[in-house]
């Protein structure tokens, strides 16, 4: 036989459906008394309420200026570095310009009263270029002038000579 039957006059699942049905409608009291509440602000605080709503709208304007303060400081940050590489390659180009004239007051033009020795014939020795050599540098150590070095050397630039490169020295 089942537990349940017709003959069982229990009044059992009748109270378990009485009682669940009164627990609904004790919810649904309880819920509509809390939204009442909820959408109520007590007359005191309605004035603190409004000041936070001020206090957030002004946060919200402050971090926007933030913001902004932060992409133009990041934008001027990029233009000062760009300006400091522009800056660096023009003293660069100074530089260079400033080692040739240097180069070029080595290289002095015969004293005057002193007559010319006449045209300058190349030697039969040639020189090879190494690492650190110029021209007046060249011309010093084999006991003539940079005019000389020149002379013997058309078309060659003796400030941009390369390692390997083969010059022709003056007759002594």
């Amino acid at each position: 036989m089942d537990t349940i039957s017709r003959e069982n006059n229990s009044y059992l699942p009748i109270a378990g459906v009485a009682v669940g049905v009164l627990a609904l409608a004790l919810s649904v009291g309880a819920l509509v008394s809390v939204n009442k509440l909820s959408k109520k602000v007590p007359e005191g605080l309605a004035d603190s309420v409004a000041k936070i709503d001020v206090i957030e709208s002004e946060a919200r304007s402050a971090t926007s200026a933030a913001e902004k303060a932060n992409s133009t400081i990041n934008s001027l940050g990029r233009q000062t570095n760009d300006a400091f590489a522009a800056a660096a390659a023009q003293i660069g180009e100074v530089r260079g310009e400033v080692e040739k004239i240097k180069e070029a007051s080595k290289a002095k033009a015969p004293a005057a009263g002193k007559a010319p020795k006449g045209p300058v014939v190349a030697g039969e020795g040639e020189y090879v270029i190494k690492g650190g050599d110029y021209g007046s540098k060249i011309a010093k150590a084999h006991g003539c002038t940079l005019a000389d070095l020149q002379a013997v050397n058309p078309g060659v630039n003796l400030a941009k000579v390369q390692v390997g490169q083969k010059i022709k020295l003056p007759k002594k």
